[in-house]
C-alpha cells in the first residue's frame, strides 16, 4: 500500500469518527452548560472558592473573573517550579534548571493554553510538577476557553439582559463533566496502546546507536498525554512530544491522539447550533472549519508527499524529521490538525517539512485557529469571523448586517475588528523586534529566509496559543522568554475580554425579525463566504512576511 493510498484511508476513518460523534458530544455539552442542578461535588468547590452559583454575571464581572483565575494559576505554577527541588518526585539533577525567566515563560504558557517548552520535559520537571501544575492548567486552561465560548454563545440568545452566566459554574463542569471523564477514557485507551503511566524517576535503561546507556525517565505520561491533546494544550512530558514512544508508541495510538486533539473543536458546533435553537447554524459553523480543515488537510499532504523539500526524498515524499512509526502522510495529518487546533503537539519535526509544508503549519495558525480551533478559543473565534462576514456583505447589498437576530453596529463591528486586528499585530511587531536586534538573530541556526521562517513560527505559535515550535531557535534566554510570554499573555487575554464585551453588547439587544434584506447565515453561499472571507484577510495580513520566509525558500 503506497503511502498516499494508506493516509487517505487514516483521514478517511478519522472524519468517520468525527462525524459519528458531533451529534451526541455536541448535545451532552449543551445540556452541561444550560442545566440548572449542581453536583454535590460541583458545590463543595464552590463552597471551597466562595463563589455564588445561582448568581449571573456582567461581561465585565465574567471577565474580571477570568483574568482574576488566571493571574492566580500564574503565580502559583511560577512558585511551584522554582521549589519543585525541594518538592518530592522532583529530578534531583535537572540537566535544565528553571530559572526565574523560564518559570516565568512556562507558567504562562500552560495558563493561556499555549504550552510552549522551552526546556526539555523529561530532564528538567519533576513528576509533581508535571501532575500538579502542569497536567491541571491543561484542564483548566482548556474549560475557561470553553467557558468564554458558551458566554459569547449566551450573547447571541439572549435578549435585552446584561447576564452572561456564572463563570465559576461554566468552569467546573467544564472541567467535571466534560473534560475529566473524557480524559480519564482517553488514557485508559493509552495506556492499552503502550503508553506508560508510572512514578518512576527512571524508568528504561536504552542502548544508543552510538553504543552509549541512556536512562529513559518515566512517569504519568497517559494521564497528561490525554487532556494534552482533548484540551488542545500539547505540552509533551518528553522533548520529542508525540513523536516520543513512551507517549505515542504505535500508528493506531497516533490515531486516538489525533482524534482527541480535534474532537471536542468539531462538536462544539453543534452546542452552539442547540443553544442558539437553531441546529441549521450549528451545521453552517461545522461546515465552514470543515471545509478550512479540508483543504488544509489535501495541500498540507500534497505538499508533504510529491514536493521536493530542502533534502533528498525517500519512497516519494520528504522524510526528514518523520517518525517512521508513523510515516509521512500520517505525521502530515497531525502536523496540519495540531496547527489548526492550537494544540502545539507534534509527532514529527515541523522545521524539517518541506518549504511550502511549512509555510501551511504557519499559514493554520495564522487562520485564527479556528479549524476548528483550540477547545472554546476556535468557536468564538469563528463567531467573530462570522459577524466580519455579515458586516461585509451588508456594506455589499447597503443593509445593516444582522447575525442570528442580532444587528451588527458600529460598537459590534469595532470590537469584532479589534479581535482580528490583535494576534497579527502581536506576531509582526515580535517577529520585527527579534529580527532588529542582533542578539536576538544570533539565536538563529539559519540565516535568509528559512531563518525568519524560524522566527515568524515562533511569534505566531505563541501569539496563538499553539506552542510548536520550527526549531533551530534558541529561545531559552531572558529575552525570548519575556517577549514570548507576552506574546503568550496578550494573545490570549486581550482578544477574550473583546469576545467577552462583544456578547455583552449583543445580550443587551432584543430580537431582530428576519425580513426579506436578512442574509441567511445557514446555506451553503454564506459558508463560502465566511471561508473565502477569512482566507483573503489572513492573506492580506500575513502574505508579505510569508513571502520573505517560507515562499521564498519553497520558490529558490
Amino acid at each position: 500500500m503506497s503511502q498516499t493510498t494508506a493516509g487517505v484511508l487514516f483521514l478517511a476513518s478519522l472524519i468517520a469518527a468525527i462525524v459519528a460523534v458531533h451529534v451526541p458530544l455536541g448535545d451532552y455539552m449543551y445540556r452541561v452548560y444550560s442545566s440548572e442542578k449542581h453536583s454535590r461535588t460541583e458545590r463543595f468547590l464552590y463552597r471551597l472558592i466562595g463563589a455564588d452559583p445561582d448568581a449571573e454575571q456582567t461581561w465585565r464581572t465574567y471577565a474580571r473573573s477570568v483574568l482574576a483565575f488566571s493571574a492566580v494559576s500564574v503565580m502559583f505554577l511560577f512558585l511551584l517550579q522554582l521549589v519543585q527541588n525541594r518538592l518530592p518526585l522532583h529530578l534531583s539533577d535537572p540537566a535544565t534548571h528553571m530559572t526565574p525567566a523560564l518559570a516565568w515563560n512556562t507558567a504562562v504558557s500552560f495558563v493561556t493554553n499555549t504550552n510552549w517548552q522551552a526546556y526539555s520535559g523529561e530532564s528538567t520537571q519533576g513528576h509533581l510538577v508535571q501532575m500538579a501544575g502542569l497536567a491541571v492548567q491543561n484542564f483548566v486552561s482548556a474549560a475557561v476557553g470553553m467557558a468564554v465560548a458558551v458566554a459569547l454563545v449566551r450573547g447571541f440568545a439572549r435578549h435585552r439582559t446584561e447576564e452572561l452566566g456564572n463563570f465559576w459554574v461554566d468552569l467546573t463542569r467544564g472541567t467535571v463533566r466534560i473534560l475529566l471523564p473524557i480524559a480519564i477514557i482517553g488514557a485508559v485507551v493509552l495506556v492499552a496502546g503502550g503508553v506508560i503511566q508510572n512514578f518512576h524517576l527512571h524508568d528504561q535503561v536504552v542502548h544508543t546507536l552510538a553504543g552509549t546507556q541512556q536512562a529513559i525517565p518515566g512517569g504519568p505520561v497517559a494521564s497528561q498525554e490525554a487532556i494534552k491533546e482533548l484540551g488542545t494544550n500539547g505540552g509533551g512530558f518528553y522533548n520529542a512530544n508525540s513523536a516520543h514512544p513512551f507517549e505515542n508508541p504505535t500508528s493506531w495510538t497516533n490515531w486516538i491522539e489525533i482524534f482527541l486533539l480535534v474532537v471536542i473543536g468539531f462538536s462544539l458546533p453543534r452546542t452552539f447550533g442547540r443553544m442558539v435553537g437553531s441546529k441549521r447554524q450549528g451545521y453552517a459553523i461545522a461546515a465552514i472549519v470543515g471545509v478550512m480543515a479540508g483543504l488544509s488537510v489535501v495541500v498540507m499532504m500534497l505538499f508533504q508527499l510529491q514536493h521536493h523539500g530542502t533534502v533528498p526524498t525517500a519512497v516519494g515524499a520528504s522524510s526528514e524529521g518523520v517518525e517512521q512509526r508513523f510515516g509521512v502522510a500520517d505525521s502530515a495529518i497531525f502536523a496540519d490538525a495540531t496547527t489548526l487546533t492550537s494544540t502545539g503537539a507534534v509527532d514529527s519535526t515541523h522545521d524539517s517539512y518541506t518549504s511550502l509544508g511549512g509555510m501551511m503549519t504557519m499559514f493554520n495558525m495564522q487562520l485564527g485557529e479556528v479549524a476548528p480551533g483550540g477547545t472554546g478559543s476556535g468557536l468564538y473565534g469563528i463567531l467573530i469571523l462570522a459577524v466580519i462576514t455579515v458586516f461585509v456583505a451588508g456594506l455589499m447589498v447597503g443593509r445593516t448586517p444582522e447575525y442570528l437576530g442580532k444587528k451588527i453596529t458600529p460598537r459590534e463591528m469595532k470590537l469584532a475588528a479589534s479581535y482580528f486586528l490583535v494576534t497579527p499585530l502581536i506576531v509582526l511587531v515580535g517577529t520585527a523586534f527579534a529580527i532588529a536586534l542582533p542578539g536576538q538573530r544570533a539565536g538563529m541556526a539559519n540565516t535568509g529566509p528559512h531563518g525568519l521562517s524560524e522566527v515568524l513560527y515562533a511569534f505566531t505559535s505563541a501569539a496563538n496559543n499553539n506552542g510548536s515550535a520550527f526549531a533551530g531557535l534558541s529561545v531559552n534566554t531572558a529575552w525570548y522568554n519575556t517577549a514570548l510570554g507576552l506574546a503568550m499573555l496578550f494573545g490570549r487575554f486581550l482578544p477574550i475580554i473583546l469576545v467577552l464585551a462583544l456578547a455583552g453588547s449583543l445580550a443587551r439587544q432584543g430580537a431582530t425579525p428576519e425580513s426579506s434584506g436578512t442574509l441567511p447565515t445557514h446555506r451553503p453561499q454564506f459558508v463560502g463566504l465566511v471561508v473565502g472571507v477569512t482566507v483573503i484577510l489572513v492573506a492580506l495580513t500575513f502574505l508579505p512576511a510569508l513571502a520573505l520566509g517560507p515562499l521564498a525558500e519553497g520558490i529558490h
